[in-house]
């Protein structure tokens, strides 16, 4: 495994699921979605929602606070925010995106560099 990895092994994670990993001091959040892993921090930069209660479409996460929807595969924010008060979050709190993390496959392991 490489240096300053988290592994996770691969039997561990079904396709189209998430779950809520410790890694380098942080809870990330690792996703699998066809025969490709991501990771993402857990934490929703719009009001801190855990991710890994949110909802998994795709490569898309929504937080199941304010419904914030981002994209795994990079970080992006594709809707920040959702309702009738999401006019004011948006000015209250700028869209940020989730900081992601280099996901490796070593053998049955999933390595997450942090």
């Amino acid at each position: 495994m490489t240096e300053g990895s988290q592994a996770v092994k691969t039997d561990k994670i079904d396709d189209g699921t998430m779950k809520k990993i410790r890694a380098g001091g942080m809870d990330l959040l690792l996703a699998r979605v066809g025969d490709k892993y991501y990771c993402v921090d857990n934490t929703c930069p719009h009001m801190g929602g855990d991710l890994s209660r949110g909802k998994l479409k795709g490569t898309i996460i929504e937080c199941p606070l304010h419904h914030s929807q981002f994209d795994l595969a990079d970080g992006h924010v594709i809707q920040w925010t959702s309702g009738a008060m999401s006019p004011l979050f948006r000015v209250l709190s700028k869209p940020r995106p989730l900081k992601t993390y280099a996901v490796r496959i070593e053998g049955d392991q999933v390595a997450i560099i942090v």
